[in-house]
Order: structure tokens, then sequence, then C-alpha cells
């Protein structure tokens, strides 16, 4: 039972540390390493979970949860009718994280290939931002349809609130979610809220993250355009009071963002970055979160 009171152990110590990086500031620092340590948590409770499940259940072999699995299979006679439970628990709990991944990706698609199909009818090219295209609505709005041929889309109210300045800036952002592909990064939290509608701590990882790639959008876009460019777009939106983006798509401000902009703004015009021995450091650790369950998979009872 020695790897299976190690896998619990996991799983509890990934729900604390998650619930207590949701309430951290220092992931601000640092973005991308930070998204990094919660897939690594996720990770690892899911791992963690069904494996505590899965190593109740083969208990009485003996012999940890892979060897034990093997075992029950070959002869299931010494599992009681509670150790068949908590077998059949584990495996419904991976199908049911499985599934609700499935389910979120599935959807993400058809509602990407309904906007797409949308833009096709009303959304049309502009000389004045190549390679974008303009839906006429006099609200701002924008934001990119991620995939293997991203599209960023832009609307006449965006064209108007903005200078070229800012504009380059805000299209610098939303190409940045398209190449970092930030909406895959999304789609396992936002399955996980599927999942777990009423838990506040799958709903507050989920506004962690979404700002977190938002910030690394920002950082990103700050390679190949001022700070104060950025900064002033986003002023501007959030004042202007943008459009949500549509379901599948990565806008530049989230319908409900208020406080997060000023945030946004405050760490564009005066960063403050982790060092990089720090940030090495948490991404070796993340990668001890995100292994360790398997390691004890593996592990002789």
């Amino acid at each position: 039972m020695t790897g299976t009171a190690l896998l619990a152990l996991v799983a509890a110590g990934s729900a604390l540390g998650a619930h207590l990086l949701t309430r951290a500031r220092w992931t601000w620092r640092t973005p991308r390493t930070a998204i990094v340590l919660w897939q690594a948590l996720g990770l690892a409770w899911g791992l963690a979970s069904i494996g505590t499940l899965l190593g109740f259940g083969v208990a009485p072999y003996d012999d940890g949860v892979v060897a034990g699995i093997g075992r029950s299979l070959r002869d299931p006679r010494p599992l009681s009718p509670i150790h068949l439970a908590a077998l059949a628990a584990g495996l419904t709990l991976a199908l049911m994280l499985l599934g609700v991944l499935m389910v979120a990706i599935a959807g993400v698609v058809r509602a990407r290939r309904r906007h797409r199909a949308l833009l096709a009818l009303v959304a049309h090219g502009d000389p004045e931002v190549p390679g974008t295209l303009v839906v006429d609505h006099p609200v701002a709005a924008a934001y990119c349809v991620p995939g293997v041929r991203s599209q960023v889309v832009v609307s006449a109210g965006t064209l108007e609130l903005l200078g070229p300045y800012e504009l380059a800036a805000v299209l610098a952002h939303e190409r940045a979610h398209a190449r970092e592909r930030h909406d895959l990064v999304l789609l396992p939290f936002t399955s996980l809220r599927r999942m777990l509608p009423q838990s506040r701590t799958v709903a507050r990882t989920l506004d962690a993250v979404e700002l977190l790639i938002e910030m690394a959008a920002d950082d990103r876009a700050r390679r190949h355009r001022p700070a104060k460019e950025l900064a002033t777009a986003l002023l501007r939106f959030a004042s202007a009071g943008s459009a949500p983006s549509p379901v599948g798509t990565l806008g530049i401000i989230a319908a409900d963002e208020t406080n997060p902009i000023l945030v946004r703004v405050r760490r564009l015009l005066t960063p403050d970055p982790l060092p990089r021995r720090v940030r090495g450091a948490m991404l070796a650790g993340a990668t001890l979160v995100a292994t360790l369950p398997l390691i004890l998979y593996a592990l002789p009872a």
C-alpha cells in the first residue's frame, strides 16, 4: 500500500497546491513558467487520483498499481467487492476525465467551424491591416480564431478606436495567442470546469490560467512592439467597453475582466520578471510533480 498512500498524498498535495496557486501573485512575474506549473499540477492530480483508487483496488496483491492490475486480469479471485468497486471507480474517473476533454474539444471545433463559416460571409480584408479580417461592427473587438490556419479578427470599431501603433500591438498580441496555441493550454481546464461546475477552486484555477495566458501573449507582443502601445490599447479597450469574444476564440480582453486590465498594464509598464535560476527551478519542480505519479504507479507495494 506504500505506492497507493503516496499517490493519495500526491493527489491531496496537488489539490492544495492548486488552491494556493490561485491566490499567488508571483506567478504574474513569469506567466509561461506558471502555466507549465499549472499543467503539471493538473496532470498530477488526475493521475494520482486515478492511481489511488486503482491502487486500493489491487491492494490484495501487494504488488503495486501496474503489476496489481495485470494480476487482477489473470486472477481476480482475491478481490473483494470493495476492491472491485475501487477499481471500477478508478476506471470511471479516468473515463470521465478523458470524456469531458473529448467533449470540450468537439464543442470548440464545432464552434470554430461555425464561426469561420460566419466570417466567410460577413468579414473582409483591409489594406490597412493585411492578413487580418475586419468585421463591420461599431463595438471594439479583437480576437484570434486558433487552429492550423489561425485567423485574427478585428471590428471596424477597433480600427476607429486605436491608432496605427496601438493596433499593431493588439495584432501582435493576438498572433501570439495563435502561435503559442493557448487554446490547447486552456482546453483541459475548461473541460475540468465543465466536469466540476460547483468547484470554486476549479473556477479560480480557470480564471488564473486565463489571466496568465493573456500575460504570456502580452510578453510576446512586447518583443515586437513597445509595451506602452499595448498598455494604451488595453486601457482604450477597457474604457470603450469591448465586445466579448466568440466561443472558441481568444480575445484581447475577457468579457468579465476589470481589475486584471490594470494588472496587465502595470506589469507591461513596470516589468519585474523572476530571475532565470528561479524559473529553471520551477520548471524542474513542475517536471517532478508531473512525473511522480507515473513513478508511483510502477512502485511495488
